[in-house]
Formats: structure tokens, sequence, C-alpha cells
């Protein structure tokens, strides 16, 4: 990577961060590409691109996710499918039920300035994609490339991308374009390692983000930030690249790894401060010379533990991850220890950094306690580290899903749970997460929108994870009386369902719902044959669609 404009930066693969030129940051997001050769990457005739007929056959959108992996590994993505079941293992269980998990990584693209989104897949996917993207506050249009049975059946849809792509690559306007392969082209092998990796000097970043490969949309994000991370730590092995948009930093830095809540990294700062540290980029970045200073910090901060591939590209540039956050009192000594110790620092300035911040949020952990049983779910990834802080601050915690898997950056937070009698459930299933809230019996459920709504049900006070618990500041003091205003108000709020369920006592659920002069029966024989019938016809309808009428 060339010679390091930075001591603390010297190790395995030490980076150039060039400074720009007043011309250059004169105009906003400008490109500083220094790499030898050309960078415009012009149309290159080539032979038909071949790929698997999914559409045509029962391995269509709504075939299963067997018969669409079965048909990934046919049209040669196995491979693929092979890394994304090591990154992203599924156990003990399959996929839990969560959204699309393209909206991750569609939303880390939206959110990147100076980066166009593109999405290859079936149209009714991209509409909820889009439509989604756009509810969670995307200020910017989707690209879309559609296509018929015959153009992903004869390869005229990889045709139809890569015009696309190149009639998109205008470094006025973008520095990275992202193409996204859906389910049906993912799993009918539309290759878009093919495309070319520049275009008049806009990179060309192609992901495959199919629903059968990648359990959670939290995952998803990672698969972008990786192929991101990736292709940014090849171009700084090559030569300089552009410094951040605020300079480079003067002290070593480090990287903070998952989104966080925008005061976190704040908190972090003043943490970080006594140790001669400075918080670093968070991945994902919101720009793409963000990249190169994140691949530059001194020690990587893995936040969120379930950023595999990113971890991956981090530690091929030697960079040391540890796991965790600075949560709690417990949690923030733990992490100055493990921080202070990978970036080299003496243990008399990591005691200093601790006697620094511990009694602030030990003082903020007293003065806004939180009593009563809590449940905690949800698939964002921060679930373990809203437990902890829970738990510190007085609240009984006794079951935590998450949707995402264990790691091992995750280890520290489960060990301290579990010391503290906590059941936690990794790759936790809406099932199990509403099994913990009816058998538990919480004076609050912390989680997804279904638990939410079958805690409700059952006059238990609960909010919404996503919303609620991770839109507020987590770390430091600042976040050891976040949650307890919200938690305590909700808590508080038992009188009030109670209050509504003796109000609408008698009405009926199920089937009966509602107010009858005569309650209709349950007849489960009828809806039991009906069910029978619907399996019949669909399996004659693939029949036919296999061997004819």
């Amino acid at each position: 990577m060339g010679l390091t404009t930075r001591e603390h930066a010297e190790s395995r693969h030490p980076m150039t961060l060039r400074s720009l030129q007043p011309e250059d940051a004169a105009r906003e997001g400008a490109i500083a590409d220094d790499r030898a050769g050309p960078t415009e990457a012009a149309p290159v005739e080539t032979a038909p691109v071949e790929t698997a007929p999914v559409e045509t056959a029962e391995t269509g959108c709504h075939g299963g996710a067997e018969r669409l992996k079965a048909a990934a590994q046919a049209a040669g993505n196995a491979d693929l499918l092979d890394r994304l079941a090591t990154d992203y293992p599924t156990g003990p269980h399959d996929q839990p039920q969560s959204m699309c998990p393209a909206f991750g990584s569609l939303r880390v693209g939206l959110r990147m300035r100076r980066t166009a989104t593109v999405l290859s897949g079936s149209a009714c996917c991209v509409y909820g994609l889009t439509f989604t993207s756009h509810f969670y506050g995307a200020r910017r249009s989707v690209g879309y490339v559609p296509f018929s049975s015959e153009t992903l059946v004869t390869g005229k849809l990889f045709e139809d991308i890569r015009d696309a792509v190149h009639a998109l690559a205008d470094p006025n306007d973008y520095d990275a374009i992202v193409v996204t392969n859906l389910c049906v082209p993912t799993a009918s092998g539309v290759p878009l390692r093919l495309l070319p990796k520049t275009i008049n000097g806009v990179r060309i970043i192609g992901i495959d983000v199919p629903g059968f490969g990648v359990p959670t949309h939290a995952e998803a994000k990672d698969v972008l930030a990786g192929a991101m991370l990736a292709y940014a730590r090849a171009e700084a092995e090559r030569g300089p690249v552009a410094a951040p948009r605020g300079g480079v930093a003067e002290r070593p830095t480090v990287t903070l790894l998952g989104e966080m809540f925008p005061a976190d990294p704040v908190t972090v700062a003043a943490l970080l401060d006594p140790l001669g540290l400075d918080p670093g980029p968070v991945v994902p970045t919101r720009e793409w010379r963000e990249l190169y200073a994140a691949l530059d910090g001194t020690v990587v901060a893995a936040v969120h533990p379930f950023y595999t591939a990113s971890v991956r590209e981090f530690a091929a540039a030697g960079r040391p991850i540890v796991g965790s956050a600075p949560v709690g009192v417990d949690g923030t000594a733990d992490w100055l220890d493990a921080v202070g110790r990978a970036a080299g620092i003496a243990e008399d300035r990591i005691d200093a950094a601790k006697a620094a911040a511990l009694p602030a949020i030990r003082a903020a952990l007293a003065a806004t306690p939180i009593r009563g049983r809590i449940t905690v779910s949800g698939y964002e990834g921060s679930e373990l580290l809203v437990a902890r802080m829970l738990i510190e601050s007085g609240a009984e915690v006794p079951y935590v899903g998450t949707a995402c898997p264990r790691t091992e950056w995750s280890a520290a937070d489960r060990e301290w749970l579990a010391a503290r009698g906590v059941a936690v459930q990794f790759r936790a299933s809406l099932e199990q997460d509403i099994a913990a809230v009816i058998d538990l019996k919480p004076d609050l459920a912390i989680g997804t929108t279904p638990v939410v709504q079958k805690a409700k049900e059952r006059s238990i006070p609960a909010l919404y994870f996503t919303n609620l618990i991770s839109a507020r500041p987590l770390m430091g003091a600042a976040g050891a009386g976040s949650l307890a205003q919200v938690i305590n108000a909700a808590i508080a709020n038992k009188a009030r369902f109670d209050e509504m369920s003796a109000f609408f006592d008698g009405v009926g659920q199920g089937h009966a719902a509602g107010v009858w002069e005569e309650v209709p029966k349950d007849r489960p024989e009828v809806r039991a044959k009906n069910a029978k019938r619907r399996a019949a016809a669909e399996k004659q309808r693939l029949r036919e669609q296999v061997e004819g009428p």
C-alpha cells in the first residue's frame, strides 16, 4: 500500500492518505484517483451470457428457498452460496422471520453521498424495497433494470444491466454505483462479477443479496460494506487515495463497525480522548472516501458483531478487532481495556481513562433506575447491548432474542449476560420470542412488531425495538440515562392496558371476534379440508409447468 503518512499506522498494511488540492476540495465529493492506467472501462464485445430459466419453472420468485438455492447452484453460483452460508450461518433453525434482507444493503447505499443504487429483481420485490426505503426517509431514486422470462433466459438481462450502468456512470454525479441482484437474478446466475470495475472513473460494485442466502437485513448491510471495503482496500494498495472530507486525523483512530445513534460517536470520542485516540469513521460509511480512513484505523471496534465480511477486510488490512461496546459500567471498563491494549496504550493511561469515565456512568445509572422484568428481542444486532444496559439500570432481563448469529465478537456480551442468568437466543425465531413473552410474563416486552402486538393482546406493555429503543444513545453516561424514561413510562402504562382489556372483554377472539347475536362456530375440519385442496392444486400447477398440461 505505499508509505504511511502517520507513525501510528505502521502495520502489515500501512496506507497513504493524500490531502486533496483546494480545487478538488471545493467540489463536493471530488474523486481523487491516483491509480496508474486508464480509469474508463469501455464496453467490450462479449459472448451472450447464459442464465438459468428460473422464472419459467417451479423455481420462480415464490418457488421456495430450497428450489432457488438449487437453481443458483446449477447456474454457477455455488461458491457465492457457500460464502454466504459461511459468513451468515442460519442455525440452529432456518432463516428467522424478518423483512427482505436486501433492504439493509439498499439503505446503506441510499445513505451514501454520490452513490447510485440499481436493483435487479422481480418487479414486486423492487416495488416493496423502494416503498420501504422511502418510508424510512430515502431522498433519492432507486434504479431498476426490469426483465422478462426471455431476457432472463437468454442472458439479455446482464447486457441490459451493463448498458444501464454505462449510461449512469457520470463522474460529475457519482463516486460509485451499487448494483444488487435480488433472488431471481441470483438464482439465474446473472453474473454481476463480469461488470466493469470502473467506468469513467466511477466504481462499479456488484453484489448478490438473495433472501435464500442472506438471513437478515442487518447482515445485508455487511454484504455491501464488505464489498466496498474490499474495493477500497485494493485501491489503497495500488497507491495514494483521497483524504477524508475533514482531513487526515492527527491521532490514532478507532473505526466503529456497525450503525449507531448519531450521538454515540461523540460519546466515544470523550471516552477515547484520555487514551490519545479519536473515533474514526462509522462503517457503513456515508461517503466513499471514508472507507480509506476506516481501513487506516489503529483498532476496529465491532460494535455490531455480525459484520463478518467487513471484519475479514479489516483483518486483511492488519487491523486488530475488538468486540462489544462502552455500554454501562462493566461494558465501558472492559471495552476501554480491550481498545487500549489493542492500540498499545500503557496500562496507567487505560486506568486513567476508566477513572475519568466510570463515575459519571455509575451516577447516571443510579439517578435513573429501571424496575421490572423485561424481555428483549429484535433484528438490529444491538439486542445484547441493550440488555446489558437494562440490567445495569436495575431491570430483570430473563430473555434476549436476536435474529443475528452468534460470532466471536459477541462472546463478551453473551458471557456477561449468561453469568447473570439471561437466556440468550441467537437466530431467534418469532415463535421463540413470543413464547418468551407468554411464559415469562414480563412487565415490558421489547421486540419486533408482531412480538409487540402479541404482548399488547395480553395487556403487557410493549415497545418496538427499532424505532423506540435502537433510535436512542446507548454508550457512556449519555446512554446510561437514555432508556430509563421511555422504559419506565411504558411499564407505568400497565393499568391502562388492563383497563382496555376489561373494556373489550367478551367481544371474542379469532373466529369469534366481534359482537354477535349468535357466536360463530369454529370448524377446524373445514379449514383442514380446504388446506389439502389448495396444496393439491398447487402441486398440480407445478407439475403442469414442468411437464405441460
